[in-house]
């Protein structure tokens, strides 16, 4: 009997563990709620400040409005259609803020660069630069690969065909 009354106990203290450690276990709606916001809030702070940097860039190109709304002033230059890559190119090495409005009136279109008035010096800068490669680009006439292999066919005709002459003795 005592070992009976023992066994009993032994499972009535079992059970009350097992359910103290279930309950102990089981994460209440308020711990799950807490660490789902910790779990979340910092990625979402992340993704906030990211998406804050696409819509406004500190530099580089951006629309006219992100550039005006930065509130120091805006200067403009006109730019024609060839050479919009090259300013681009060169304005991003020198980090400066632009935008770029192409105008649909004229034929070929003119682009309209708008800038920030504190980059002015920098632009100088790159307006230089982008003149010289210009320039450059001009100066250098490029032929097409067709009148070059044009070219090297008519040198190629104009050289004289050797006549080869076969004899053939006979021995005795």
């Amino acid at each position: 009997m005592n070992d009976q009354v023992s066994r009993e106990s032994f499972d009535f203290v079992k059970d009350k563990s097992i359910k103290l450690a279930i309950v102990v276990s089981k994460p209440t709606l308020k711990m799950f709620m807490k660490g789902l916001k910790f779990a979340v809030g910092k990625p979402a702070k992340a993704a906030g400040h990211a998406i804050g940097q696409k819509i406004h860039p500190t530099e580089g190109k951006q629309s006219v409005k992100t550039l005006i709304r930065q509130g120091q002033g805006v200067s403009t230059i006109p730019l024609a259609d060839e050479g919009l890559k090259d300013f681009q190119k060169i304005a991003k090495k020198y980090g400066v803020d632009f935008a770029v409005v192409k105008d649909k009136s004229q034929e070929p279109p003119v682009y309209t660069i708008f800038f920030k008035a504190k980059d002015q010096d920098a632009v100088t800068q790159i307006l230089n630069d982008y003149a010289a490669k210009q320039i450059k680009k001009s100066s250098v006439k490029k032929t097409s690969v067709l009148e070059k292999l044009k070219k090297f066919k008519e040198i190629v005709a104009a050289i004289p065909k050797k006549v080869v002459e076969k004899k053939k003795e006979r021995s005795l």
